[in-house]
């Protein structure tokens, strides 16, 4: 079973308009309405491959009620830990000339809660995979990640982070099966400008020889490249496309290569993993299967 830990869900209001006037009224040409944050946005994309995944987190409230209602809609487990007070986020995003974006703070979470979602993780088995992604709540100790993953370490468990700076950093002991950085959190985490392909190289190594098992980076239009657990390195060209949506692409990537790794075919999964990121660059939402398939025709790996 694939797990996903998203803590801190969020109703996103996608709202489109021709141009924004501060202190006046702006109306909206058009609006939808996602349930998101980066593990529900894998588990979403995931649910689109025919994969099966249960999503783990928190919610809260009647926004809450509604996160959880909306991922079940989308054929995904949902085993969300309730808080008792509060409301899980609304993140406003504004696609005009510029596109701009409002993030809700999102509910408290207390110590009970925690140990209940730890609680949860707890059950899982070897064989299992675990994918932590995004930022942590201000609420939750800045050593969760470590912390989840020291719990699991005795179990074969493929567990995948998708973080940046410390966050990552402090979990590579733990000798994860897969990081995802960008190239420009690459730079981040090493205080580096890095500007060409043989700098993503050099610091993926870097990253590897900190722990990581996989070290998957990618590189916007320049496509992306997989440093393997063996040291052999793929490349995999960036999809053809008119770019419309710059939210979850990277979250798809991660699910279509947790998702094409199933069979330990990694030159197949960094291809479907491109696929997938692509298609939700080129989509209004999540990438859907129809696009992910006719993006994968076009790829290739060296």
């Amino acid at each position: 079973m694939i797990y996903t830990v998203t803590f801190n869900p969020a109703i996103d209001y996608v709202v489109k308009t021709q141009a924004i006037v501060l202190g006046s009224v702006n109306r909206a040409d058009s609006e939808q309405i996602y349930f998101g944050g980066k593990g529900i946005n894998v588990s979403a994309v995931l649910a689109e491959l025919g994969v099966r995944s249960k999503a783990l987190g928190f919610t809260a409230g009647f926004t809450g009620e509604a996160i959880e209602q909306g991922v079940e809609a989308m054929g995904i487990d949902a085993d969300f830990v309730r808080l008792k007070s509060g409301n899980s986020r609304i993140n406003v995003k504004i696609r005009a000339a510029e596109e701009t974006e409002l993030n809700g703070q999102g509910p408290d979470i207390d110590d009970e809660a925690l140990s209940e979602l730890f609680s949860k993780l707890d059950s899982l088995m070897d064989g299992d995979t675990l994918i932590l992604a995004g930022s942590i709540p201000n609420s939750l100790p800045d050593d969760v990640y470590e912390r989840i993953l020291g719990m699991l370490s005795d179990r074969d468990i493929r567990t995948v982070v998708d973080a940046a700076g410390e966050l990552l950093l402090r979990v590579l002991k733990y000798k994860p099966f897969l990081i995802k950085p960008n190239d420009h959190e690459l730079g981040e985490l090493f205080g580096v400008n890095i500007s060409t392909y043989d700098g993503v190289v050099e610091y993926a190594v870097k990253l590897q020889s900190m722990g990581a098992r996989n070290v998957l980076v990618s590189m916007a239009g320049s496509g992306a490249i997989l440093l393997c657990e063996n040291g052999r390195l793929i490349k995999c060209g960036a999809c053809s496309g008119t770019v419309r949506n710059s939210v979850g692409a990277g979250d798809s990537m991660l699910a279509g290569f947790v998702a094409g790794s199933a069979d330990n075919d990694l030159d197949y999964a960094l291809k479907l993993g491109t696929a997938c990121g692509g298609a939700t660059a080129f989509s209004d939402g999540l990438a859907r299967k129809e696009l992910i398939d006719e993006l994968f025709k076009q790829l290739r790996t060296i």
